[in-house]
């Protein structure tokens, strides 16, 4: 199954821009997070987020991890009141940076933190609105070796450690310190998603979980949804399965079987916002198998963005 998933993983990574997080394909406008004097009802529940990059094992050039808009206040912020938050952004590498489970989580509880700490950075109202800041160099054996993802794994935490408004920020992981230079191969994932949502109804935001081998069925989970539209599954059997979704400072999740042709492969969850949609709207998303096991988001789908192909009545019949 590792075998399976590097295999995929090189496939697809070689012709994508997986280095830009969020994605191209994702069409999601910021990460987000929150300072944690913040309400929850503003769309992050934990005030952290923590994203894993993965440098193939034959680099051997410096790499960087270079972060859009890391400063609060500006473009792109969410404000409440006075600007008052800072946002301190890590990131570690070295054994358990991946291989401790605590970091593979949803909530920032316990070791989340694990590996070696390589660099750590504190934002206010700083310089850095609408510029990039760069974390680096870092050589890719300071990284986490681990085959099932393709190489060597770097983790970024990025926690709201003091105040109440939204910094909404991007990454690239970069073969260059002052521009953004994709690495052959590289990728980034995480296994909880909080974005914020494009306010034009009319654009479509995606997110990509891998369904390996094993998958059954998953459950998927939201939060503060804010009743902006619906969520709906695509995939090469699905045209769109809904998921429940939730209200304000809510969590709603839903259940959906697998099937045969969707394994080895991404879905694609589209979130479509109503025609009525809600200005500035954050959401947090995570996803579960059978056993209760996250799936992690990839930057870019592994194995392409799944089309749905309907079945003929004949082919039906056969199967």
């Amino acid at each position: 199954m590792k075998t399976l998933i590097s295999a995929l993983l090189c496939l697809n990574i070689l012709s994508s821009i997986a280095q830009q997080v969020p994605a191209a394909e994702e069409n999601i406008p910021f990460l987000v997070t929150f300072g944690k004097e913040s309400a929850t009802g503003w769309g992050d529940d934990d005030y952290c987020q923590i994203f894993f990059f993965v440098v193939p094992e034959n680099t051997t050039n410096p790499i960087y991890i270079r972060v859009f808009d890391p400063d609060i206040g500006g473009a792109h912020d969410e404000i409440r009141v006075a600007w008052n938050t800072k946002t301190r952004f890590s990131v570690f590498g070295g054994a358990g940076t991946i291989s401790n489970a605590d970091a593979k989580g949803v909530d920032p509880t316990g070791n989340f933190k694990s590996g070696s700490q390589l660099a750590t950075k504190v934002f206010d109202q700083e310089k850095y609105d609408n510029d990039w800041y760069t974390f680096g160099p870092f050589y890719p054996k300071e990284g986490e070796l681990d085959r099932q993802f393709g190489g060597y794994v770097f983790k970024v935490v990025c926690e709201g450690i003091a105040g109440d408004d939204g910094n909404l920020y991007r990454y690239f992981l970069s073969s260059d310190a002052n521009k953004n230079m994709p690495i052959d191969g590289g990728n980034a994932f995480t296994y909880e998603y909080t974005f914020r949502m494009h306010d034009d109804p009319k654009q479509v935001s995606h997110i990509y979980p891998f369904i390996d081998s094993k998958v059954t069925s998953v459950k998927q989970t939201n939060f503060d949804w804010d009743n902006d539209g619906i969520i709906k599954i695509v995939s090469k059997v699905k045209p769109g399965i809904l998921v429940k979704t939730s209200g304000e400072n809510e969590w709603s999740n839903s259940e959906h079987k697998i099937e045969k042709d969707e394994l080895n492969s991404s879905l694609d969850f589209q979130f479509i916002k109503s025609k009525n949609a809600i200005a500035r709207n954050n959401v947090v998303i995570s996803i579960r198998n059978q056993y209760g096991e996250l799936l992690p988001f990839y930057a870019v789908p592994i194995g392409g963005i799944p089309k749905y192909k309907a079945k003929v009545q004949g082919e039906q019949q056969r199967r």
